[in-house]
């Protein structure tokens, strides 16, 4: 099954591809080859902004990655949103990563909060706590809570989350987007089983980071 109602090409990015592929043409008019360097500038923004359609795993409890990247943390952790132990599981994006956010579970979002902070490497665990970041809190139908933090990175300057209260989001749905080399963490209950370990490469909807216990 695939949930794909977006363009192949991120609608985040379309401006950015614009004026790229706009000054590469005026600078091949102007400078022939000269211009290769600016047109390897635009094929970087086409990749970065990229927003492949993939298939979304059924399996019952599943917890599908938010995002594309590298496992950097699978530990047991204090979810400072609804202040519990958690298991968090943390995906980092580098900038050759699609950029775009996914949900994790089939649920109703019950708070969103926005901080702003700091840009360090998202890669480092103080990313979590110190960096700008947009926090969403999902509950599923068997009561489970799932939250849900985009983190800002050492280049990242705009994260977009189009979440709002009240929305009901299935696995898998697209709900924002980092520019830029960032992070993504999810707090699950303790008693999730990880499907995924530290260095493991995942991508947003297809790969399963874990798995819900039973019940709430």
């Amino acid at each position: 099954m695939a949930n794909y109602p977006h363009p192949i090409i991120a609608r985040e990015g379309w401006l950015f591809l614009a004026g790229s592929i706009v000054v590469s043409l005026i600078a091949s008019y102007f400078f022939g080859w000269w211009s290769i360097p600016l047109w390897l500038i635009s094929i970087f923004v086409l990749q970065f902004f990229r927003d492949p359609p993939r298939d979304i795993p059924q399996m019952e409890n599943a917890v599908l990655a938010p995002a594309d990247g590298r496992i950097v943390s699978v530990e047991r952790a204090h979810d400072p949103y609804l202040n519990r132990e958690a298991l968090r599981l943390s995906v980092f994006m580098n900038v050759f990563n699609a950029h775009s956010n996914r949900s994790p579970v089939d649920g109703v979002v019950r708070e969103t909060w926005y901080h702003p902070g700091s840009f360090v490497n998202a890669s480092l665990a103080k990313a979590s706590l110190d960096n700008e970041r947009s926090a969403m809190w999902l509950k599923t139908k068997n009561g489970i809570d799932v939250t849900c933090v985009q983190v800002a990175g050492l280049v990242a300057r705009r994260i977009l989350s189009y979440a709002k209260v009240g929305d009901q989001l299935s696995r898998g749905q697209r709900y924002g987007f980092i520019r830029f080399g960032s992070r993504v963490d999810v707090y699950l209950p303790i008693g999730s089983k990880p499907k995924a370990s530290v260095g493991d490469k995942v991508y947003a909807t297809c790969t399963i980071l874990a798995e819900l216990p039973n019940n709430a």
